[in-house]
């Protein structure tokens, strides 16, 4: 299940970029829906443990990786923290819901995020209440952003 946190929230993990650069590990870029993520979002290849080859940049380390694949990845593997999905793009949204279809998470945004036409099931922590579409989270996050 998709839990939301609108507006500011001490708790959250800000800076998603560094956090991942401390606490990422190797097998991660054998996971997957890792995989998945950073082919779709940052057109990358993972080529071991460290290296990834992206169309833009040639091979990198996954330190290099996007801010949103990073954040997408932080929720998918420690779903126990709360971090800062503003830092993706309105491209991290679908990885979001399907990254919640597996597992409970909870992210904070500062922004509404576009989550698109599909019905989707959202709970909004900040007043409890469910979300199945955009219109209806638009309407909620408007209070709180």
């Amino acid at each position: 299940m998709l839990n939301i946190y609108f507006g500011d929230m001490p708790s959250a993990i800000y800076n998603t970029s560094g956090y991942f650069n401390n606490v990422y590990l190797d097998s991660w870029l054998d996971d997957p829906l890792d995989r998945e993520m950073i082919q779709a979002i940052d057109k990358g290849k993972p080529l071991g443990p460290n290296a990834v080859e992206t169309e833009a940049l040639g091979v990198i380390p996954p330190t290099k990786l996007s801010g949103g694949v990073k954040t997408l990845m932080l929720i998918h593997h420690l779903p126990d923290k709360v971090f800062n999905a503003s830092n993706c793009g309105d491209n991290c949204a679908r990885w979001i819901l399907k990254i919640a279809k597996t597992q409970d998470i909870t992210i904070n945004l500062r922004h509404i995020m576009n989550f698109g036409k599909r019905k989707f099931r959202a709970n909004i922590v900040n007043n409890g209440q469910t979300v199945e579409s955009m219109e209806e989270l638009a309407e909620v996050a408007a209070r709180y952003v």
